[in-house]
């Protein structure tokens, strides 16, 4: 039996031996005095080893200054506090302590109850861990009861949204969801409890106004017999942004790519397209005004309207203003209004939209859009449905189109170039032209000469396209007698150039030895004339000569002299230029 057992009533000692914590006796020396079977499983000791040992091998925090100041503060009253100790394997928990000091036998003692509160050590290391861990994330939550009130939010929730805790805990989610109603939250409810995890997008709204896309995910949870909605709310504004970001720019790409197939597939059909011209050939000094008009007005963006006969190259005008322009980088688009029938030429020119109509499978640019930067070329504008000059009087001032089918406008840079075969003022008092659409069109006229009207070209063309279709046809011109020249000099050609190198193709097809024959089957047109417009043989001398001397620069012998284009001795043509009483100073260049 030992001393405490000695010294306490037996029911006493059996009740503190069976106690189920820790009980520790230390003397004022912080010796151990007694120990119950609960410590000596706590600590790892037998009750012998226990009682060999102090306070100070158990506690690494305690020493004898700390006990003595304990033992000396502690006699009155009972104290609990919380300490580490050191099991005998070296290991370091943490102890509740509740240190009563006992009088016994005249002897003061330290009964210290003891409890390892390791497994609460940890609970509430945990719960400050979620805590932190909730109050830290980087998504705002909220806790809502069934009916959409604000029970708690985290400290992200304060700081995203610009509430105190104290102001949320006096709302409605409504008031930050405002999309949404009471009962359009009930229907949430509903759905949350029997899925128990609901994710959606909305838009919530801070103190301030500012509006915020979210991504919610709600989940359903029960806490003390409560029900709550535990949501999740992501800020993904920056995410929407850079969407509608990439939306666009896919949305750029994929129509800056069907515009460049579109041009493309133009540009293809372009090279597959025969030109009547590859350069402007001419010596005519009324064909160098021509010229100069064009040079004055390339390198600008005002409106060209070109008129002149078929075939007079009103296209290879368009092309050389283009070419000279500051657009020449981007594409010249050509749209023929007399080609396309009336019902297809507002998609052409403007495009349309998928399901616009019948047969419209798929969205198509329009030559307005594909020109966007470059020339719009217009040609035979005088062909255009007086319907659709509205539309076009206005892509021409508001710099704008409407694609068939469309809902919105669409701003295009473009320079318009037209050209027409027609007399537009007839047309317009005829009702079959607009005329504010003219005067748009006619900010800068250039007028087409007509063939018969610089012949002095006539010999300079047939060499180009004795080359030209020569090369094409596999058959090389190298002989063009002056009789072929003459009897296209005297013809007024009504067809212009594109007739003129129709009958030079036929001259090389028919050609022998390399000799350009225009063949027994060319029959020159005769006009229809009145007797009065006759004129006399000399007149019609004198003006033919006075022609070929302008074109030579009144050069009358050697090589492309008059003489030699009119097949005259240069004596005989001298004489025949003082008889006719032709002087250079006097006649108009």
């Amino acid at each position: 039996m030992n001393s405490l057992q000695k010294q306490l009533p037996e029911l006493s000692y059996k009740a503190l031996y069976e106690l189920p914590e820790a009980v520790l006796w230390f003397d004022e020396n912080a010796d151990f005095f007694e120990v119950n079977p609960v410590a000596c499983e706590i600590w790892g000791y037998t009750r012998a080893e226990l009682l060999q040992l102090s306070v100070f091998d158990i506690n690494p925090n305690m020493n004898r200054e700390i006990w003595a100041a304990h033992w000396e503060a502690k006699q009155k009253d009972a104290s609990t506090f919380e300490s580490t100790h050191r099991r005998k394997d070296g290991t370091i928990f943490p102890v509740d302590i509740t240190d009563n000091f006992v009088e016994l036998n005249g002897a003061i003692y330290s009964c210290a109850i003891v409890r390892d509160i390791t497994k609460r050590k940890e609970s509430d290391r945990q719960a400050r861990l979620s805590d932190f861990t909730v109050q830290k994330a980087g998504d705002a939550i909220f806790w809502l009861c069934p009916k959409g009130n604000i029970k708690h939010v985290n400290d992200e929730a304060c700081q995203r949204y610009g509430y105190s805790f104290e102001e949320f805990s006096e709302m409605n989610i409504t008031s930050i969801y405002q999309s949404t109603t009471t009962s359009d939250f009930q229907e949430i409810w509903k759905k949350l409890k029997t899925e128990q995890q609901v994710v959606f997008e909305s838009e919530h709204f801070t103190n301030t106004g500012k509006r915020i896309f979210v991504e919610v995910s709600s989940h359903y949870i029960q806490f003390e017999e409560m029900e709550y909605a535990c949501s999740m709310v992501r800020d993904i504004s920056e995410r929407k942004q850079k969407e509608a970001a990439l939306r666009g720019a896919l949305l750029e790409i994929r129509e800056l790519k069907e515009k460049l197939e579109a041009e493309n597939n133009y540009l293809q059909e372009e090279i597959e397209v025969q030109n009547n011209f590859g350069e402007i050939i001419s010596n005519s000094p009324k064909f160098k005004k021509v010229l100069k008009q064009v040079e004055q007005v390339a390198d600008t963006a005002s409106t060209v309207l070109i008129t002149g006969e078929s075939g007079t190259g009103k296209e290879l005008i368009a092309r050389a203003l283009h070419q000279l322009s500051r657009r020449s980088k981007r594409p010249m688009i050509k749209v023929n209004c007399a080609a396309l029938p009336a019902n297809l030429i507002e998609s052409e020119l403007f495009g349309h939209e998928r399901g616009a109509f019948t047969g419209a499978l798929a969205k198509k640019i329009g030559k307005f859009e594909l020109a966007d930067g470059g020339t719009l070329f217009l040609d035979e504008i005088g062909e255009m449905p007086v319907e659709l000059q509205p539309k076009l009087l206005r892509a021409l001032q508001e710099g704008e189109i409407e694609p068939v089918g469309g809902t919105n406008f669409k701003q295009v840079d473009v320079r318009i170039i037209a050209a027409t075969n027609r007399n537009l003022t007839k047309e317009i008092e005829k009702g079959n032209f607009r005329e504010d659409l003219y005067y748009r069109l006619n900010v800068f006229p250039i007028h087409s000469i007509a063939l018969r009207k610089r012949k002095e070209d006539i010999p300079l063309l047939t060499r180009f396209f004795c080359e030209k279709l020569g090369n094409k046809l596999g058959r090389k011109i190298t002989d063009i007698p002056q009789k072929v020249i003459d009897k296209l000099l005297a013809y007024d050609f009504p067809g212009n150039v594109r007739e003129l190198e129709n009958l030079i193709e036929r001259g090389i097809i028919t050609a022998r030895g390399g000799k350009l024959s225009l063949g027994d089957w060319f029959s020159p047109r005769k006009k229809i004339i009145k007797s009065e417009n006759f004129l006399t043989l000399e007149t019609v001398q004198r003006k033919h000569i006075i022609e070929v001397l302008k074109y030579t620069n009144w050069k009358v012998s050697g090589d492309n002299g008059a003489a030699q284009i009119l097949g005259m001795r240069p004596t005989t043509l001298n004489s025949r230029i003082d008889k006719l009483g032709i002087k250079r100073s006097k006649e108009v260049e």
